[in-house]
């Protein structure tokens, strides 16, 4: 979905953004954090350490020369210690994700329906330690005065589940499976084309690798293959009827690899490495400490509960 920084609205597709939210619509809450005090820490502050911060990677600095100021470090520092923040009533839910289906190709949506919103509780939720997510589908066209100033959480569990505002640049690409959801033989031809690859290429750069530069891309994507890594793949189905599942949703917090760089975006070919102020980390998202959270759908019915998987 290439999310990239910036002041998205209300009728755009976005991560971070504002929702097309009915104003006469009740904001969800989370069903757990009820208050009336969290220990985590200050979204405001969160927000605020993020600028001093990028302003400080920009400024021209001798070698040796301290990053931040006295009172900027006292800034930076508070945004990362947790304390006890009294929150008034149940923890509202941060929008994650906006996606209209004008813009994302792909998009699954219920019949009538052309917009998806995600939202979630910015603390770790058992069993799976993963934000608690709710879906909303949508028709726009429905919403004729939408919710202008939404509640905010005071309290957050993690500054890794507060998303920061970006516009998407949705492109369709062709991936494919993981080479361990390969058939075996299929799998040894692979690694047998990737030897003769690499030793026609001479070019370390001209290398081509099924793994990293084919297979599942990284970053936020609609569909797509499933991302596994501390896990093999296991059958999932719907906790409701049983039916089976498909692959809604993945939110990355890396949008490629700073290796191989393959999947990422031509516009952004001068960026090479994972700095967390550059368009591969725009949204400041991390889930499990560099893994992903995919939410899949029943099959059968958009009414069923989604599931959410971390890997």
């Amino acid at each position: 979905m290439h999310p990239r920084a910036g002041t998205p609205s209300a009728t755009d597709s976005s991560i971070g953004g504002p929702l097309l939210w009915p104003a006469e619509e009740a904001w969800p809450n989370c069903p757990e954090h009820k208050g009336p005090r969290h220990r985590g820490l200050d979204p405001v502050d969160i927000r605020l350490r993020r600028r001093i911060l990028a302003e400080a990677w920009a400024r021209p600095r001798a070698e040796g020369q301290e990053l931040l100021t006295d009172e900027e470090r006292v800034i930076v520092d508070r945004g990362v210690k947790k304390t006890r923040i009294a929150q008034n009533g149940p923890v509202p839910l941060v929008p994650v994700a906006q996606l209209y289906a004008s813009d994302v190709p792909g998009l699954p949506c219920p019949e009538g329906a052309d917009l998806l919103q995600v939202l979630w509780c910015p603390f770790d939720h058992d069993p799976d330690y993963l934000p608690y997510t709710e879906l909303r589908w949508r028709t726009a066209a429905d919403v004729t005065a939408h919710l202008t100033d939404p509640p905010q959480p005071s309290v957050i569990g993690s500054a890794d589940y507060l998303p920061e505002p970006c516009v998407l640049h949705p492109e369709p690409v062709t991936e494919y499976p993981a080479p361990h959801e390969l058939p075996e033989d299929l799998a040894e031809r692979i690694n047998a084309w990737e030897e003769e690859n690499e030793e026609e290429a001479g070019d370390e750069d001209a290398e081509v690798y099924y793994q990293y530069d084919l297979a599942v891309a990284p970053g936020n994507k609609v569909g797509g293959h499933a991302p596994w890594s501390f896990s093999d793949p296991f059958p999932m189905s719907c906790q409701e009827c049983g039916s089976g599942v498909r692959p809604l949703l993945t939110v990355d917090g890396v949008e490629w690899d700073g290796g191989s760089g393959s999947w990422r975006p031509l516009e952004d070919a001068g960026y090479t490495g994972h700095h967390v102020d550059g368009p591969a980390c725009a949204t400041h998202l991390n889930i499990g400490r560099g893994y992903n959270m995919q939410l899949y759908i029943c099959e059968t019915s958009y009414d069923h509960p989604h599931l959410q998987n971390m890997q």
